[in-house]
């Protein structure tokens, strides 16, 4: 009984692994289990064991696997060094005179540009020298007309900031403003992008005031030849504040005073390039009125410093961005007559209608808020300003 016992315990043993490995290889089950193996290996020499909590895997194992797997170096830290991925930005009169020095600045940080221009005022020339860079884009396009982009951040600077242009077409001025200022509005609401006016001193008219702040609330004409550009501007302002405040779009707003430097259009009928052009000419400079008239002239470098500022600081506005150094239209000549030709002559003209009689900047909000202020003083800056006009006025003739 007992050896009958004994028999069959000793005959199902033998019989177990033969049944075993006739499971495992039938239907290729064998190959199967190999490859879950190989995956799970696999696995956990990809995935070391720093992905695991630390009290999951012995010090001893995770410096032997340090050794073993360079690569996998324990802990791995983010490199300091990295740069921050630039800004994707659209830049509206890009190719005008300002625009294209902002252009310039926002480049050089590494941020993507696009500038949108319909080239009333602007010129391809003062861009050219980006047309190779694949961070930079050039369309041409009349902001009056809607245009769907994908961006971070947008300047609108178009319309035509000097009375021979404005007043050349007052309703496509005022359209610029109105039409385009809400064109561009639409877009920061649509894709929530940041959005920077670049309103005018203008808005403060003729001011009763002086010098002007930004609680001032001006004295303008609404009907006068220069109102499609001071209340297109003042309407822009309106806008900006009720997108702002209606639809929750990021805004900010400049009130940029009296700017010169190169590239400003030979005639674009401002005080500052008249005079040098006049001169460099041999031409009588042209004041108008008595010449007792003032106004505060910045660099363009400093006026770009201060959008850039505006634009990625927290305040709303609006901000004067101006130099307040101020000059009489006849001490401006003397400077141009000491930088270009001392013979140089003067001519008087009747004064244009609702021309101010004193502009100056309180920049007080912006050295406080902003922490800018002009560096270049007007002796500095024309002489730069000289050289591009010498440079182009030979290159016309």
């Amino acid at each position: 009984m007992m050896k009958s016992r004994h028999h069959r315990a000793t005959g199902a043993a033998s019989t177990f692994p033969r049944n075993v490995m006739s499971y495992l290889f039938k239907e290729q089950r064998f190959l199967f289990i190999l490859l879950g193996a190989l995956i799970a290996s696999s696995f956990f020499l990809l995935h070391p064991f720093s992905s695991l909590p630390s009290h999951s895997a012995p010090d001893a194992l995770v410096v032997q696997r340090r050794d073993k797997f360079p690569s996998f170096n324990l802990p791995r830290r983010v490199p300091t060094d990295l740069k921050k991925p630039g800004l994707r930005i659209v830049v509206t009169g890009g190719a005008g005179f300002v625009g294209s020095h902002l252009v310039d600045k926002l480049l050089a940080r590494g941020d993507s540009v696009i500038v949108v221009d319909n080239f009333f005022t602007g010129r391809k020339d003062n861009l050219v020298h980006h047309f190779g860079n694949p961070r930079f884009e050039l369309i041409r396009h009349d902001v009056v007309e809607p245009i769907l982009l994908e961006v971070d951040q947008i300047y609108h600077l178009a319309c035509p900031a000097s009375p021979v242009h404005y007043k050349f077409n007052p309703i496509k001025t005022i359209k610029t403003n109105v039409m385009g200022t809400l064109n561009m509005l639409g877009l920061a609401k649509r894709i929530g992008a940041r959005f920077l006016l670049t309103s005018t001193s203008e808005v403060y008219g003729d001011p009763l005031e002086h010098p002007q702040k930004e609680t001032y609330w001006g004295h303008v004409n609404p009907i006068g030849e220069r109102s499609c550009y001071d209340e297109g501007k003042r309407t822009a302002e309106t806008l900006t504040m009720d997108y702002h405040r209606g639809a929750g779009v990021e805004v900010r707003i400049a009130r940029i005073f009296n700017t010169y430097g190169p590239r400003m259009c030979l005639d674009d009928g401002r005080v500052v390039s008249n005079f040098v052009a006049q001169a460099l000419q041999k031409e009588p400079m042209t004041v108008y009125g008595d010449g007792k008239q003032t106004r505060s002239f910045q660099y363009v470098s400093d006026l770009v410093d201060g959008l850039v500022a505006l634009m990625e600081g927290e305040h709303i506005g609006p901000f004067n961005l101006g130099n307040p150094g101020e000059f009489t239209m006849l001490e401006l000549a003397e400077v141009v007559k000491e930088t270009i030709d001392p013979s140089a002559r003067i001519e008087f003209k009747a004064n244009t209608p609702d021309d101010p009689h004193m502009r100056k900047p309180d920049i007080t909000k912006a050295k406080q808020l902003l922490n800018w202020e002009p560096k270049v003083s007007l002796r500095q800056g024309l002489p730069l300003m000289v050289s591009d006009f010498q440079k182009r006025i030979l290159d016309e003739k």
